[in-house]
């Protein structure tokens, strides 16, 4: 089968077992509310490591389609800034399962080592994808076979960038707003990463036609 090929199923199956494996265990796990709590913090207890071998299923996925968005822009210019970023991406999200977070809310001074590595994988991700967002965008948007994935890969930083933001804000305990936003900082999670998520399936589902048409030439 061709690499690419593998690479564009890769980036469509990856995103849809993890959205679907977090999104069920988040309704079955006991004590865990999915609009208040990340979705790191089911990766803690004794089915925790159904999170963790789902963050690591993610992280080779991801890694995978990035290999084959490679070679279907190696001869096009394609940035390198973005095969560095999806890259840096896909380690992140392999790591940040094997590296188990340490429970919301737990004061810095009290994380862990493995809390704190979790951490900094975590933002890498999340700080990382709306700009690899942009750098494809511009990319697209410069190249006739892929422009039709402009507008939506433009949206999909913009809404990962907000929801950065407004999660970094939650964060923050210092005023009634961070205060009012501590209930919803899991689903303003899910919306940045389902988003992201989202948009590279659209990305892999594109690479996967355009592999296909190419055959049939």
């Amino acid at each position: 089968m061709n690499r690419k090929i593998i690479a564009a199923w890769a980036g469509m199956i990856g995103p849809i077992v993890f959205i679907l494996v977090f999104t069920l265990e988040g309704l079955f796990h006991i004590n865990y509310n999915p609009f208040e709590m990340y979705i790191s913090d089911l990766s803690i207890g004794p089915y925790g490591w159904i999170q963790i071998v789902n963050f690591i299923i993610l992280g080779v996925a991801f890694l995978i389609f990035t290999y084959g968005v490679v070679y279907e822009f190696c001869d096009k210019k394609m940035p390198k800034a973005g095969f560095v970023l999806l890259s840096i991406i896909g380690f992140s999200l392999l790591f940040s399962g094997p590296f188990v977070t340490d429970p919301m809310n737990t004061p810095r001074n009290l994380w862990t080592l493995h809390g704190t590595i979790h951490q900094l994988f975590g933002a890498l991700v999340f700080l990382l994808s709306p700009v690899s967002c942009l750098v494809f965008w511009r990319c697209f948007r410069n190249n006739l076979k892929w422009r039709s994935l402009q507008v939506w890969t433009f949206a999909s930083g913009a809404i990962m960038a907000i929801t950065v933001i407004v999660l970094k804000i939650g964060s923050i305990q210092t005023s009634f707003l961070t205060n009012s936003l501590n209930g919803w900082l899991g689903f303003i999670q899910r919306i940045a990463l389902i988003t992201y998520l989202i948009w590279i399936f659209t990305f892999a589902l594109g690479l996967y036609k355009r592999t296909r048409r190419n055959f049939r030439k």
